[in-house]
């Protein structure tokens, strides 16, 4: 059977160069947190605040760095066009932050006994884009 309905075009958020080049500068934790501070809506500085609390064996601050990022990246796809389904290309960089907040989700998830949310996010991210479970696991 052929689905005849229009499947949903893809979700690309638009790059934020300042955020994303103090980002890259970042060396130490602080500096990952200062970035997050001054950038809020940034998914990336809090993908990567929770990857590293995931590294030092800390899932419970991981799950809050990675919701926070997860929030915050759900309402930029919102506001750029994503109506809850459809591609978040893995390829378009400025998505990488919300699809790696939302698989440091679901690790943190599986950590603190979570799994119905941990399959939950694998579920969505493999939905967003296949290649970005393919980079993250």
């Amino acid at each position: 059977m052929q689905n005849l309905l229009p499947q949903p075009s893809p979700t690309l958020l638009p790059a934020e160069p300042e955020a994303a080049a103090q980002l890259a500068a970042a060396g130490a934790e602080k500096d990952v947190k200062a970035v997050a501070a001054a950038h809020p809506a940034f998914s990336a500085a809090w993908a990567r605040l929770a990857e590293l609390a995931l590294a030092d064996g800390e899932p419970v601050t991981a799950y809050a760095y990675a919701r926070t990022g997860y929030h915050r990246g759900l309402d930029q796809l919102r506001r750029n066009g994503w109506r809850g389904a459809g591609p978040v290309p893995w390829s378009h960089e400025p998505n990488q932050g919300f699809l790696r907040a939302l698989n440091a989700l679901g690790l943190a998830a599986g950590q603190i006994g979570e799994a119905d949310e941990a399959e939950r996010c694998a579920q969505f991210l493999n939905d967003s884009d296949p290649a970005a479970t393919a980079a993250l696991r």
